[in-house]
């Protein structure tokens, strides 16, 4: 072979090489796209003119931006970026109340004692188990050298996952899990069935939207009771509404707020509130939402299916040819 047929096949080759490299790699990266860098999947990221805690104006993240975020989804670690979840307990008794302790260790080796206050406090405590049936959101008190303390009472035995959500001072957002154990037998129980309807003390929540991986998933929900739409709901913790998302299987954590807040003057107190949440992955995940009336918190539970495929169109019968008659054309076949 002379020296420009050999040079041509050697180009031949690497574009072959290449070509299936970049079919791989378009492949693995279509499972699930990657999460945000602080580890934090589940705050969506102010937009120009939106409050540092993440309130107010909404702007949709591309799935390309979101492509540009990597880590792995919050919750799933005890330790991130230097920071470390540790509970003085990880067994509790069942139906007892618990002086639940734990402190989060900075990159230096000691409790942080300096956070940032998101949503009107410096640390959120989400406790839920195993099987997503129970779901708990906490909020522990500062008991001095670093360490957190809170009244926790599990509800039956199993096991749990308990998830810190917090900023420390000068740092990004932060979520870090610990699991957690209550003592007895015990048989996890099934994942509800997916649907758009929960009733909880006499409110019904509805749920519109669906859930896309990847990118940013416009999620309404309403609230009403009796029949009639609520539109006097509460600030609580500085909005009309939480929205806590888990994913079934590893409970990758994912934490958003609605869009808007109460008093500037453009968000109805109800009876919808609107989420924007971005889901790493396809699956099944359980959504649960916080939402205050009359002075009582309450919680609404969900379960929704991220990138489901809509099924099969049932196909076209073979059309029929008719024949032609004087003065018409006929069917036509394509």
């Amino acid at each position: 072979m002379n020296t420009p047929a050999k040079l041509g096949a050697y180009v031949l080759g690497l574009a072959v090489i290449f070509g299936g490299a970049l079919g791989a790699g378009s492949a693995v990266g279509s499972v699930s796209p990657p999460p945000a860098t602080d580890g934090h999947q589940v705050h969506t990221p102010p937009s120009p003119g939106q409050a540092a805690d993440g309130h107010g104006a909404h702007t949709e993240t591309a799935p390309s931006q979101a492509a540009t975020k990597t880590s792995i989804p919050g919750g799933l670690q005890m330790s991130q970026d230097g920071y470390t979840l540790t509970p003085e307990t990880t067994t509790v008794k069942p139906g007892e109340a618990t002086d639940f302790r734990f402190t989060v260790t900075g990159p230096d080796g000691r409790p942080v004692t300096g956070y940032q206050v998101q949503h009107d406090k410096k640390l959120h405590f989400i406790v839920v188990s195993r099987d997503l049936g129970s779901f708990q959101h906490l909020h522990p008190e500062e008991a001095g050298g670093g360490v957190w303390s809170v009244k926790l009472t599990l509800p039956g035995a199993g096991a749990y996952r308990a998830f810190a959500d917090f900023a420390p001072e000068g740092g990004t957002g932060l979520t870090l899990g610990a699991d957690l154990h209550a003592e007895g037998d015990y048989t996890p129980k099934a994942l509800p069935a997916a649907g758009r309807t929960s009733t909880v003390d006499g409110y019904t929540v509805t749920l519109d939207g669906d859930l896309t991986p990847g990118a940013s998933s416009k999620l309404t929900l309403k609230v009403s009771r009796d029949g009639k739409p609520v539109t006097d709901l509460q600030p609580y913790l500085g909005a009309y509404g939480h929205l806590v998302a888990l994913r079934a299987g590893d409970l990758a954590y994912l934490h958003v707020h609605p869009d808007g807040e109460p008093g500037d003057g453009k968000t109805p107190a109800g009876p919808e509130i609107t989420f924007y949440a971005e889901v790493p992955s396809r699956g099944d995940y359980r959504l649960f939402l916080d939402f205050q009336h009359e002075g009582t918190v309450r919680t609404a539970d969900f379960t929704a299916r991220a990138g489901e495929l809509p099924a099969p169109a049932a196909p076209s019968p073979e059309p029929t040819a008719t024949p032609s008659t004087s003065g018409s054309h006929g069917a036509h076949n394509h």
